[in-house]
C-alpha cells in the first residue's frame, strides 16, 4: 500500500477551523480508500469535503501537504496537529527550517487499528 504526506481537516459541524492533521497516510491499492489515525476514509463530493470516515459518516477534506505551507483554508483557523514522525518530511517540503508552534502542535499518532477491520464495515456499507 502507497504511503503519502498529507493534510486532513474535519469539516463535519465546523466552518474552516475543524480539527487538521499532517500526518502519513496509507492509501487502498485502488486510491479510492486513504487510512489515517485509525479511521477509514471514502472518496465522496461533499460541498465542503472529499472524503467521509466510513464508520461516522463525518466529512474531511485530505490533499497534499502543500509547499507554502498553507493547508488551511484562509478562513480557517486553529492549530494543526502534525504527527511527531513526519517533521522531517513537512519541513523539506515546505523549504521552513523548523516548526511553527504558534501554527502547529507537535503529537504522536499511533496506527494500532489492522486495515483488514475496514473490510467488514465497506462490506456492510456495499449492502
Amino acid at each position: 500500500m502507497e504511503t503519502r504526506l498529507m493534510y486532513i481537516e474535519l469539516k463535519s459541524g465546523y466552518a474552516d477551523n475543524g480539527p487538521a492533521w499532517v500526518g502519513l497516510v496509507t492509501f487502498s491499492r485502488t486510491k479510492a480508500t486513504v487510512y489515517f489515525n485509525n479511521k477509514a476514509f471514502k472518496k465522496s463530493r461533499g460541498t465542503s469535503s472529499n472524503f467521509y470516515d466510513i464508520e461516522t459518516r463525518e466529512e474531511y477534506w485530505i490533499s497534499g501537504v502543500k509547499k507554502n505551507g498553507e493547508d488551511r483554508h484562509w478562513a480557517g483557523n486553529g492549530k494543526i496537529l502534525i504527527d511527531q514522525k513526519v517533521i522531517n518530511e513537512y519541513l523539506k517540503i515546505t523549504g521552513d527550517e523548523k516548526i511553527d508552534k504558534s501554527r502547529f502542535e507537535i503529537t504522536e499518532i499511533n496506527e494500532t487499528r489492522d486495515k483488514r477491520d475496514f473490510v467488514e464495515i465497506e462490506n456492510k456499507i456495499k449492502e
